[in-house]
């Protein structure tokens, strides 16, 4: 069976044609200053939509799909533009080799900065860490852990140690950053007191019950309780809910900051105030009011509560923020050139129009793609999601389609559904480009390249990074490589 999907991977690769296009890791031309090589494939100006979309508690306002991008110089009109060119379609490997299996990320170089005279030391072993024993049973029976990862063993020392310093942490997508804080939450829960003392906050109810499902399998020998604090669609138990005594909540910012501010949810015995995709929480674009709403006000009732923050990315600008927010903290970070793995290969094909991207993706794509696992396809908006699953689905595929503008229970069935590996391609907006973890996916399709709407459309590097990172995640063993390929709506002349 490995080798056959491994012919079938091979096969994929040499069917993906197109003369002149080009792979990332090769040099191609573009204007402007690159960005952690990024810039080569997003260097392409896209048009924003006339409303500005959010992920969290609100479904999307995507009613306008952006205009695709202009052709890049004089290059020939639509007829001059053949089934030939579709049907040579040749994809150009980089040379460079990498590594296949993604057990520890080569590449994974994580630098840290402390203050004061704690010393810190990496953990080889989880039980460096002094984890209480229903910890490490969870860890090792329930995880299938067999050692921290490079994050793991770095973190972690810092987030255990007192005097349980703030801590601003970076690293690669699909590292293992969720069980840093996951398990910083459970081993700072004193079991006996039955009241809120570990809070998370993410984006998205798809990654909050993620989370959650982290928490429950890792702490299922500790009896520490949770809940978790996500939209629901009943008016009733939105607003007359009963008061949360669960030790560790998990939810998204705007229903946690309900809850608080109708004193449901008690932040007096508040230990532990994690962010997670902090870069996007703290954005003004993002999170950032709910989020400093919710960081006051623990502040106010404990004031040496520890605060984490982690992310693969951490633009300029919201480190400069995110500074002035914690307090004396510790701080480990990725240079920017090194945030993309090269365990995840990375290749753009162009296309004259929607249609033709269409068909390069059914029949260039899809047709072995199924083959080796799961499929995620990234767009823009909810409009073109639609356009796009209608389109497969009549070419005979079976797919299945999730964006804010769903009901709750449909984006939860549709999730749990994917991870179940009862479907094999599922189309998303950027509702699923941060956190999700699914190990079965080997290929991400960018359907559309990701921009900033509020800023003239230019390209979006950060959640480029996070939509790429659903492929090549951490604890992979005896898989095939990982494949991006970026569908791209103009000619390479």
């Amino acid at each position: 069976l490995d080798s056959e999907i491994r012919k079938n991977k091979k096969d994929l690769a040499v069917k993906l044609q197109l003369s002149g296009s080009l792979s990332l890791c090769s040099p191609p031309s573009f204007i402007g200053p690159p960005t952690f090589g990024l810039a080569a494939i997003m260097s392409e100006k896209i048009s924003p939509p006339e409303v500005k979309r959010s992920w969290g508690d609100e479904a999307e306002d995507e009613d306008k799909l952006p205009p695709p991008p202009s052709p890049i110089g004089e290059g020939p009109s639509k007829s001059d533009v053949s089934e030939l060119e579709i049907e040579t379609l040749k994809l150009v490997e980089t040379e460079k080799k990498v590594n296949e299996f993604l057990e520890e990320p080569e590449d994974s170089k994580i630098e840290a900065v402390t203050t004061g005279e704690t010393p810190y030391s990496s953990a080889a072993t989880f039980e460096e860490l002094n984890l209480s024993p229903e910890l490490l049973k969870g860890l090792y029976v329930e995880m299938k852990f067999e050692k921290p990862s490079k994050i793991q063993a770095i973190s972690l020392p810092m987030i255990l140690t007192p005097p349980y310093k703030d801590l601003i942490a970076q690293a690669h997508n699909g590292s293992g950053k969720t069980t840093c804080f996951v398990l910083g939450m459970l081993s700072r829960v004193d079991p006996s007191l039955k009241a809120p003392q570990a809070l998370c906050i993410c984006p998205t109810r798809e990654l909050s019950i993620q989370n959650i499902e982290v928490l429950e399998k890792m702490g299922k020998h500790t009896g520490i309780t949770f809940e978790c604090a996500v939209p629901v669609d009943s008016g009733s138990e939105k607003f007359n809910r009963n008061p949360v005594f669960a030790q560790v909540v998990i939810g998204t910012p705007g229903t946690i900051k309900r809850w608080m501010s109708q004193r449901k949810l008690s932040v007096q015995e508040m230990k532990v105030l994690v962010f997670d995709e902090a870069d996007h929480m703290l954005a003004k674009d993002g999170f950032q009011d709910d989020s400093l709403r919710i960081i006051r006000d623990i502040r106010k009732a404990q004031r040496n509560a520890q605060v984490l923050l982690f992310s693969a990315t951490f633009d300029e600008n919201v480190k400069n923020f995110v500074s002035k927010v914690v307090h004396d903290y510790n701080q480990l970070f990725v240079k920017k050139e090194e945030l993309s793995l090269e365990s995840v290969k990375q290749y753009k094909v162009f296309c004259p129009d929607e249609q033709i991207k269409i068909r390069v993706i059914k029949d260039r794509i899809l047709e072995l793609g199924e083959k080796l696992g799961q499929i995620i396809i990234f767009v823009n908006s909810k409009k073109c999601a639609s356009m796009l699953h209608t389109a497969l689905v009549e070419l005979g595929y079976e797919v299945t389609t999730i964006h804010g503008a769903l009901n709750h229970e449909d984006r939860d069935k549709i999730v749990k559904e994917f991870k179940d590996n009862l479907t094999k391609v599922l189309i998303s907006t950027d509702v699923l480009a941060r956190g999700f973890d699914q190990q079965r996916v080997n290929l991400v399709i960018n359907f559309d390249l990701p921009v900033k709407y509020d800023n003239n459309g230019e390209p979006h590097f950060e959640v480029y990074l996070h939509r790429i990172g659903r492929a090549g995640r951490f604890g992979r063993k005896g898989e095939l490589p990982f494949s991006v390929v970026s569908v791209l709506q103009s000619l390479p002349f």
